[in-house]
């Protein structure tokens, strides 16, 4: 599914990348972790293609990001990526129901599912709602409906409960591991939360050695 082969990137002469391997298997739940400054946000961004190595590729089903142009790039995350930021990103001035079904618009696809999504999240009947109306476990539950709505094969989310209290962070996670699993999606997690990292499958700490599995627990 996804692929790093000797990933090097640096910004402004500091190296923060070194040859960087790991294979991602299809299906899994992967918390990434480490110390701040170490490059997870950046490696998240290099694997959606919205940065490129200096060195080393990046592959997605086999195909190397680095051999698309933009509007390839573009398609392929608009396809077959779902992302789930720490902000919510949810757009204040549509409706739940549009927010969801963003994706599917652009994949000129049927709207019908942003309400299934809605309904899974435990949002059925709020379709019309307008953000401002919900809490923040509210709005990253639109979040997670929206990014999974249009049935991505790989889900990246930055730090998706550094906004939410413990409680509602808990409540957030097990959604999207369940509706991951149900939906047979990949996905890749950057957090600094042990408690979140915890509802992975696998755990791995990015230093500047490279990423290396670490046992699941604080």
């Amino acid at each position: 599914m996804l692929e790093l082969r000797d990933i090097d990137k640096s910004y402004g002469g500091r190296s923060v990348l070194q040859a960087l391997s790991h294979h991602f298997k299809a299906g899994e739940f992967v918390a990434i972790m480490g110390e701040s400054g170490v490059g997870k946000s950046t490696l998240l961004n290099l694997i959606a293609g919205l940065d490129a190595p200096d060195s080393g590729e990046v592959l997605v089903d086999g195909q190397p990001m680095a051999a698309l142009d933009d509007d390839a790039a573009t398609r392929l995350r608009r396809t077959r990526m779902g992302f789930i930021f720490q902000a919510f990103h949810v757009l204040p001035h549509l409706t739940l129901q549009q927010n969801v079904a963003l994706p599917l618009l652009l994949n000129h696809a049927g709207l019908a599912r942003a309400g299934e999504m809605l309904a899974a999240v435990g949002l059925a009947g709020r379709g019309g709602d307008f953000p401002r109306q919900l809490s923040g476990g509210e709005m990253q539950r639109v979040a997670i409906a929206r990014a999974l709505v249009h049935r991505p094969a790989l889900v990246l989310a930055d730090e998706p409960t550094g906004n939410l209290d413990p409680e509602t962070a808990d409540s957030v996670l097990a959604l999207l591991r369940r509706e991951i699993k149900s939906s047979g999606a990949s996905a890749i997690m950057v957090t600094h939360s042990h408690a979140a990292a915890a509802q992975a499958d696998k755990i791995l700490i990015l230093s500047r050695d490279g990423l290396s599995v670490s046992p699941k627990g604080p």
